[in-house]
């Protein structure tokens, strides 16, 4: 198995992603720079992770989006390839339109930084089969923008699909709906605000991440 993670300026959860991955999966991870014009062959999956891409300058992701090596990521996606977005990476992906909706400055107007138990919502998607039916897991979420937004019709759309993946059982941040991950319409590409990453082992409080992982490359 073959994964990517993309490095921003200002991400800082990059090497974090490329050990979650590896432990997880015992997949070979290549660091790939947001100027690069292209990607390493035979990818699995890309993880845009979390941290302050450009500083979060004008809007949280917004130049992050326009990197050169976000054409690749699209590209990758529209050939089916798994593309997870964590945290700073959901925004690029809203960013990048690559899924719908927005990231807003949280409710509270404060950073939050704690673990969260939330809901599988769809198990049967790429990214979740492999929790085998649990309804709860826990991760940590890091953000002072993780107020998921959209307009009602859009929010309709997703729920009426199947496209809302993980719901916050106590919303920290004032998401829409509870929302805390989401994917598009053909199930590969996925956002969440929690990190994934900073729960793939037991030692971490949680190993309920590493299972995201797992089932990202389960059926590549």
């Amino acid at each position: 198995m073959k994964a990517a993670v993309i490095v921003f300026p200002g991400s800082n959860c990059d090497r974090d992603c490329k050990v979650a991955v590896e432990r997880s999966t015992g997949a070979k991870v290549d660091m790939v720079w947001h100027g690069d014009t292209a990607l390493p062959q035979g990818l699995d999956l890309i993880v845009l992770p979390g941290g302050f891409s450009y500083g979060d300058y004008l809007r949280c992701a917004a130049m992050a989006s326009l990197s050169p090596v976000m054409s690749e990521v699209r590209a990758a996606a529209e050939r089916g390839v798994a593309v997870v977005g964590i945290c700073n990476g959901f925004q690029v992906l809203t960013e990048s339109k690559l899924l719908p909706g927005a990231l807003l400055r949280n409710e509270k107007l404060k950073y939050v930084c704690k673990p969260v138990a939330l809901e599988v919502t769809n198990a049967q998607t790429r990214f979740t089969a492999g929790y085998n039916g649990r309804r709860e897991v826990e991760m940590t979420v890091g953000n002072g923008e993780g107020n998921y937004f959209a307009d009602e019709e859009t929010l309709d759309r997703l729920e009426g699909e199947g496209q809302v993946v993980f719901r916050y059982l106590d919303n920290p941040n004032g998401s829409a709906r509870d929302i805390a991950g989401i994917v598009n319409k053909q199930g590969n590409v996925i956002g969440l605000m929690p990190h994934p990453d900073r729960a793939f082992e037991a030692e971490l409080g949680s190993a309920d991440g590493a299972i995201l992982f797992q089932s990202a490359l389960a059926s590549a």
